[in-house]
């Protein structure tokens, strides 16, 4: 099915309420720029190129709480950011972005901040789960390239595979590093066996 989540995407240079409105994302940070000025703070984002995440002071108070102040670190980390509709610029309630969850974090994180004069209130953030590792597939790359160089192609692969390995091979998944060792040097040997 086509997604049109792209479509909603507000005109805009940087990220906004809009586009957390729908429901919180996971972003993972690509850079962070220190520019001074009324929003000092570009936090550059892998999954929104060209449209950096604008941290109010209290999102800076509390990544700098969770991660420390020195930003060459940042790189990597991930944040899930929400859209809050109680947010207030100029005393109108016009939504703005909070952070419920960062990565590298070891314990969730309660911290008291003024948010207003004479105003304190506790923010809580939850440790964000690291993404589980992509497996390592690079031996199946050169298992891929001497089936080319040997003419081996289709459904034969598997079929070799199964023949040389004496158990059944049902998708490149089954196999071990040391099956494709073993693979790669009978293909070498004898030309895929033909």
């Amino acid at each position: 099915m086509p997604d049109i989540t792209s479509t909603t995407a507000p005109k805009s240079d940087q990220q906004n309420f809009d586009d957390y409105a729908a429901g919180p994302r996971t972003v993972t940070i690509s850079e962070v720029k220190v520019l001074g000025g009324e929003q000092p703070v570009e936090i550059h984002l892998v999954e929104f190129p060209g449209r950096p995440f604008k941290p109010s002071l209290t999102n800076r108070r509390i990544i700098i709480a969770a991660w420390g102040p020195e930003t060459d670190i940042y790189s990597g980390r991930q944040m899930t950011l929400y859209g809050d509709p109680t947010v207030k610029f100029g005393g109108v309630a016009l939504g703005g972005i909070k952070i419920s969850h960062l990565s590298h974090m070891p314990k969730t994180l309660e911290i008291k901040l003024s948010t207003s004069k004479g105003k304190r209130e506790t923010f809580t953030v939850k440790p964000l789960a690291a993404a589980p590792k992509p497996p390592d597939t690079s031996h199946l790359d050169r298992l891929l390239a001497a089936f080319d160089v040997a003419g081996v192609a289709g459904d034969a692969r598997l079929g070799y595979c199964s023949q040389l390995l004496g158990r059944p091979v049902s998708s490149p998944g089954d196999l071990t590093p040391a099956d494709v060792d073993r693979l790669v040097t009978a293909l070498e040997a004898d030309g895929g066996g033909e």
